[in-house]
């Protein structure tokens, strides 16, 4: 969107003034401001690092990463701001990060530029009458210097992009190769990006227990789920930037559709509380975690002997997690418990062992999708990379992804017993590869009923 365009938001209800006398009165009479001493973010030598990867992989090119541009709301409104992943974890900028700039890798000059729309002076109608971009609407944008100093990067004006690329082999996210590259970039974390996913993952923590304290008020009132994701949005935006996706607030039966996100239901007693949530840190890192909660603080027999079963299956998974492995066989050990207790409770068609044939899984009825994502600046990070690189790539030391096993059984499940139909229950945790097996970052929300139970009990 040009400049131009941005003014033109709202105009037909504007009432601001543009005549010379004007201009010449409002750029007038401002204090001076006093330069900000800006200190080099710790990032920039990660993000320095990881430009030169990617130099390396397309020598000669110009390679060029938008931030992206505001995303329409509503007409003339907008939604909270977000840059390209790609763009923060090459740059290193995180929710700061000015709308529409651009950075360039150049592999042919080994030199990196980062243009960005610097603050506006006052003489120009710019600074008081664009409501997009302007100092009076939105804060006076960093300085080019700023920006510089922060991230260790040369910076320009955006108005010289055009012609900086000129005549450049250039190339960007349009380019498949390009976005598999920059994605399985960020399969494995580097100690900057597993810092940052143990900050999102304490403030998500956090979140939780807030959500157990104002728990009680969501019961028996009209859209009782959204004081549950209210109380989680509230952590989110006091600790980071956001909240990292639209929180699952499931309730009952709701539990039971995977992305529940209308959050517009009851809860209810004796019934359990499914949240998917995930506080997204200033450097945008996202925790995703999971738990399913007794709305009385009491798990009842069956939601217990289900819950069990799924905590076996997230634990079978924990145990078979280390370098070396497969991806894809964490997703294999959780089945191979969910098979046998689907089995177990007679609802299967065939054995356990028969329904783990590729072609029958009957048993993924109750259980339809995958174990395990990995999870970063996206939450569900890297996923342009190759299957042979994910699925089907074997674990390292530094790679974080979630593991979360789940049982759904919906109300109108004539296949499902009649005392399990109504129940959601899924346990999911951010888990880090480490030399030897696999770290539980969120260990510190309790994954057992006995410690759900005294947990709530304490909180409440």
């Amino acid at each position: 969107m040009s400049q131009t365009e941005d003014k033109d938001k709202g105009a037909t209800r504007s009432r601001t003034p543009h005549s010379k006398e004007f201009l010449e009165y409002i750029s007038s009479g401002w204090a001076d401001k006093t330069a900000a001493k800006v200190s080099t973010d710790p990032v920039a030598s990660f993000a320095k690092s990881r430009r030169e990867a990617v130099s390396k992989a397309f020598p000669g090119k110009a390679i060029v990463i938008h931030a992206g541009a505001p995303k329409t709301r509503s007409n003339d409104t907008e939604y909270r701001y977000r840059p390209h992943a790609a763009f923060s974890h090459l740059t290193g900028w995180g929710s700061r990060t000015v709308a529409d700039s651009v950075l360039v890798i150049d592999a042919k000059t080994n030199k990196d530029v980062l243009f960005l729309r610097p603050t506006a002076g006052k003489d120009s109608d710019e600074f008081f009458a664009n409501p997009a971009i302007g100092e009076f609407w939105v804060g006076a944008r960093p300085t080019l210097d700023e920006i510089s100093a922060l991230l260790e990067i040369e910076t320009q004006d955006l108005a010289q992009l055009d012609a900086y690329l000129e005549g450049t082999d250039k190339i960007d996210l349009d380019d498949q190769e390009l976005a598999q590259f920059v994605s399985e970039l960020r399969l494995v974390k580097d100690s900057y990006e597993i810092e940052q996913m143990r900050i999102a993952i304490a403030a998500s923590v956090r979140g939780f227990e807030d959500i157990v304290r104002v728990l009680p008020k969501s019961v028996g009132i009209a859209k009782g789920e959204r004081v549950i994701e209210t109380a989680f949005f509230a952590r989110a935006r006091q600790e980071g930037n956001d909240l990292g996706y639209d929180t699952i607030a499931a309730a009952g039966k709701n539990a039971c559709v995977l992305h529940w996100i209308s959050n517009d239901g009851e809860v209810k007693p004796n019934e359990l509380v499914l949240v998917d949530a995930g506080v997204e840190a200033d450097s945008l890192y996202t925790a995703d975690i999971t738990r399913t909660l007794p709305v009385s603080g009491k798990f009842t027999p069956v939601q217990k002997k289900i819950y069990l079963a799924v905590l076996e299956a997230a634990d079978a998974a924990f145990a078979v997690a280390k370098p070396g492995i497969k991806f894809r066989e964490i997703h294999a050990a959780a089945m191979n418990v969910i098979a046998q207790k689907t089995a177990d409770w007679g609802i299967l068609p065939v054995s356990a062992e028969e329904s783990l044939d590729e072609n029958k899984q009957f048993h993924r009825r109750w259980m339809v999708h995958g174990t395990s994502h990995h999870v970063g600046i996206d939450v569900h990070d890297c996923a342009q990379a190759r299957k042979e690189m994910y699925l089907d790539a074997e674990l390292k030391e530094g790679m974080i992804f979630t593991i979360e096993p789940g049982l759904y059984f919906h109300e109108d499940d004539l296949l499902a017993p009649e005392q399990f139909r109504g129940i959601g229950i899924r346990i999911e945790d951010d888990v880090l590869v480490t030399a030897n097996g696999v770290e539980n970052l969120s260990s510190a929300l309790p994954r057992t009923p006995d410690e759900i139970e005294a947990w709530m009990a304490k909180l409440s």
